[in-house]
């Protein structure tokens, strides 16, 4: 069958649903492809690097909406658009199903199947098809280079000759995709940054990256915040209230707050209203994901960036993915042809629309004359739900302290009992054996104490890179064997010799095992 991607039409979108790569492994599939004349400038494409990889050229949109069996294209197509499709032909493309029952009705009436990228189920097998997961990873990582465009400051903090600077706090509010990319960015570049998100279980892998976890001290949360399919769901009014408690206590302290906070089928719910805005300090700045949704902050106005009376930035631009363009392209191209490998079992060329299939059911929207949406539930669970955990509660300040001076008394007996008991099998010792066996045995006992203390504090992440330059610095020992070679017993001269052997390897063996583990992370 012939997959043809045409030009977007929507202003200011830059992205194109088909990549020269993308169309090589089209190919593969038996299809063959073609791309309207442009549609891959704005994303980095020219049309003559598609002819390389065997595309046709077609000049207009009419041409190839009438001569192509599917289509691929990014944004929700128009009514002109829908009105172009056929009887038997396929269209792959967001679609928002759930507010689009006019064009649902359409696609039905002419017989034309639509498949909508944003309705990919989200299990284990089709994570590779999560077209929202590729845009939304993108979308949140740019909301921090654009808060980091609109702030006057560093994110990582310095101390210059000019002065101290301190590192910038941001929040991070909803830990799904957009906020872990987000969270990621802003760590990497030295923000101290904070995460909230009404799912507790989340917790872990926000604090893996680097981040706080903003923890609220409600019961009803793990209740009512994990939700099918790894996504929130609407929380109850008193969850809400102590939420947006939290929120105002935040406020007046961060730089930069960036907002994902979606729920599916609905409007964004509002979390940082006006009054948390004007508490904010002057220069702060606020990016909203959620603004095609209505926007998480009160403020927002979608696709603009305004600022406000008390000097805090708020973005609502909803073309984040299209500002960057050529990777959002390969990434969505890359679902694309995913979705066709799934649809082309046999690599024949042949679509085979198995409305059994999980995932080809829960994606399609339209089919056989047919609205088929909403889909049923999946047969299998989504890849986000998890076993609900026991919320762990935060500590104050004074609760935090009393633990890390228990912690300390309690290190210190134990360091004193083993300091006093050594002492007594010393002074055992040194009442039957010589002062010359004396000497040596003290330095021995005391290098296994300082050894067991500095090895056994060290955390576990670093036990390799350590012990490999420990183990040949260690062997200064070396120095002691050879010494000792010169001695007239030949007892002595074979210990000293295993040792001087058994120590170059610990030398040797020690630089090698860093070197490569340095090598590991060096750029290519």
């Amino acid at each position: 069958m012939k997959i043809g991607t045409p030009k977007e039409v929507l202003e200011g979108e830059n992205r194109v649903a088909m990549t020269p790569e993308s169309a090589l492994q089209l190919q593969k599939l038996g299809h063959s492809c073609a791309i309207e004349t442009g549609a891959g400038v704005r994303a980095g494409f020219s049309d003559e690097a598609y002819q390389e990889a065997g595309v046709e050229i077609v000049k207009t949109a009419a041409a190839l909406w009438k001569n192509s069996d599917i289509i691929a294209k990014v944004r929700i197509p128009t009514d002109t658009e829908v009105k172009r499709l056929s009887e038997g032909q396929t269209l792959i493309s967001f679609f928002n199903p759930g507010g689009n029952e006019k064009q649902l009705k359409m696609a039905a009436d002419k017989g034309a199947t639509v498949v909508a990228m944003e309705m990919v189920p989200r299990i284990s097998r089709a994570q590779k098809m999560d077209a929202l997961s590729s845009m939304a990873n993108i979308a949140g990582y740019r909301a921090v280079i654009e808060a980091s465009n609109n702030f006057g400051r560093f994110f990582t903090g310095q101390i210059t000759a000019a002065g101290k600077v301190p590192p910038a706090k941001v929040l991070v509010v909803g830990a799904g995709v957009a906020g872990l990319a987000a969270i990621g960015t802003s760590t990497s570049l030295g923000a101290i940054t904070y995460a909230f998100d009404v799912r507790p279980e989340v917790a872990e892998q926000v604090e893996s990256m680097g981040a706080e976890f903003v923890y609220l001290d409600f019961e009803e949360e793990a209740k009512d915040g994990a939700a099918t399919g790894g996504y929130a769901s609407v929380s109850s009014p008193e969850f809400r209230e102590a939420q947006l408690a939290k929120f105002r206590e935040l406020a007046p302290e961060v730089d930069i707050v960036i907002t994902t906070a979606l729920i599916p089928n609905r409007e964004a719910p509002e979390l940082w209203t006006e009054d948390m805005v004007a508490s904010m300090k002057r220069g702060s700045v606020i990016v909203d994901l959620a603004a095609e949704k209505g926007g998480n902050c009160k403020l927002t106005v979608m696709d603009e960036k305004i600022v406000t009376d008390n000097g805090v930035t708020i973005i609502g631009y909803t073309d984040f993915p299209s500002r960057m363009a050529a990777q959002a392209s390969t990434l969505y191209a890359t679902n694309i042809r995913h979705m066709m490998t799934d649809l082309t079992p046999d690599k024949d060329g042949v679509v085979n629309h198995n409305m059994e299939d999980d995932v080809i059911r829960g994606a399609t929207v339209t089919h056989d004359h047919a609205v088929t949406f909403p889909p049923p539930p999946p047969k299998v669970a989504a890849i986000a739900a998890q076993p609900k955990k026991e919320t762990p509660k935060e500590l104050t300040p004074e609760e935090k302290r009393a633990k890390e001076m228990a912690a300390f008394k309690a290190q210190t007996k134990n360091q004193v009992t083993l300091l006093v008991v050594g002492a007594v099998l010393l002074l055992s010792v040194g009442l039957v054996a010589p002062a010359s066996f004396m000497q040596h045995f003290i330095v021995f006992v005391l290098a296994v104490f300082v050894g067991f203390q500095v090895i056994w504090n060290v955390s576990h992440s670093l036990h390799t890179p350590l012990m490999a330059v420990t183990n040949a610095i260690s062997s200064i020992i070396i120095l002691g064997a050879l010494m000792q070679i010169g001695s007239g017993s030949f007892l002595v001269i074979l210990l000293a010799a295993l040792s001087v052997f058994m120590a170059g390897i610990n030398i040797f063996g020690g630089f090698m095992v860093t070197r490569r583990m340095l090598a590991m992370f060096q750029k290519s």
